[in-house]
């Protein structure tokens, strides 16, 4: 089994070094080391796409400390599970955490655990709120269109005499409504 292991170093302010993490993931015989200097507030982190774009299964992802590489719990949670669903393994020195240890197993087991608790969290408290919005006379789901409104942009668009633009304009329903209108006609009609 041929794996490659990659380090992933990342400080905050460009005026950090990498040095001392560089250092630490150099011991680890890393086949190649990313470096980011960039706030682990920013969802979107090029080098750790990057990252994720190469890594193989049964490859190594080796870290100085979790703090590197997620951004809050969620973050982190999020992409140790990404890891795992890409049968990569993950080292993080600091917190001693290996996932070819049952130890690491232990974590992983735990950290999928809260990932779930998580997301149901989020769908209880999607109906609690729409429960609420009911009870307060609120109905959720798309707004209703006005199918006059429908008629006459599909029969703007028929004449091919106006751009998607100049009809939405007109008519001031959506372009995606339209195309879900044209979609629903073409369906009807083969």
């Amino acid at each position: 089994m041929n794996r490659y292991i990659y380090g992933y170093a990342r400080v905050s302010t460009q005026k950090q070094d990498l040095s001392r993490q560089i250092d630490l993931l150099k011991t680890y015989n890393c086949n190649e080391i990313l470096t980011e200097k960039i706030t682990g507030t920013k969802s979107n982190r090029p080098e750790l796409n990057r990252l994720k774009d190469k890594l193989r299964p049964h490859d190594v992802v080796v870290v100085e400390s979790f703090s590197r590489l997620g951004r809050s719990t969620k973050d982190l949670i999020d992409i140790v599970n990404y890891f795992e669903e890409h049968d990569v393994k993950l080292i993080s020195n600091k917190e001693n955490f290996d996932t070819y240890t049952p130890q690491g197993k232990l974590m992983m087991t735990v950290f999928q655990a809260f990932s779930q608790f998580e997301r149901d969290l989020i769908v209880e408290r999607t109906k609690e709120g729409l429960k609420s919005a009911r009870a307060r006379g609120r109905k959720g789901g798309r707004p209703k269109v006005n199918h006059k409104n429908i008629s006459r942009a599909i029969n703007l668009y028929h004449t091919e005499e106006y751009s998607v633009k100049d009809i939405v304009d007109m008519t001031g329903i959506s372009k995606a409504t339209l195309y879900r209108y044209l979609n629903k006609e073409e369906i009807k009609s083969s």
